[in-house]
């Protein structure tokens, strides 16, 4: 149904610093870059790269965050899903929900939540046990 999502950041160099930190241990790497903005997905190779990444960083001069606004990012493993909430904290993110059991959505649902440096809600979640 989505084909990308984009999210404006204040200073684009610490975001990209912040989301290659994060995306790493879930498997996604930086593989597109220009003036204004880095794209994000699988390293794995396409045709027409730039066109197949689902996730995007755009510097805005002005950043407003929608509390609303909750962007979850799927995790190989638990481990990954530890690893992300490591980075994130190291990386210049708060923490908003450490790694764990989420029973409320499901039994297996395990998942840690941050806020990265602008303030967007970003998440990573294994849906599988072990």
């Amino acid at each position: 149904m989505i084909d990308h999502l984009s999210l404006g950041v204040g200073d684009l160099a610490r975001s990209r610093a912040f989301y290659d930190a994060v995306l790493a241990p879930l498997g996604y790497v930086r593989v597109y870059d220009f003036d204004e903005g880095s794209g994000y997905g699988r390293p794995e190779p396409h045709p027409r790269r730039e066109q197949a990444l689902p996730f995007w960083i755009l510097q805005h001069r002005m950043v407003t965050t929608n509390l609303g606004l909750h962007i979850c990012f799927g995790a190989p493993t638990r481990a990954a899903v530890d690893e992300f909430h490591a980075a994130a904290l190291a990386a210049g993110g708060t923490d908003n929900g450490k790694p764990g059991l989420r029973p409320q959505y499901h039994a297996q649902y395990y998942a840690a939540f941050v806020f990265d440096p602008d303030g967007h809600k970003i998440e990573a979640v294994r849906h599988e046990p072990e």
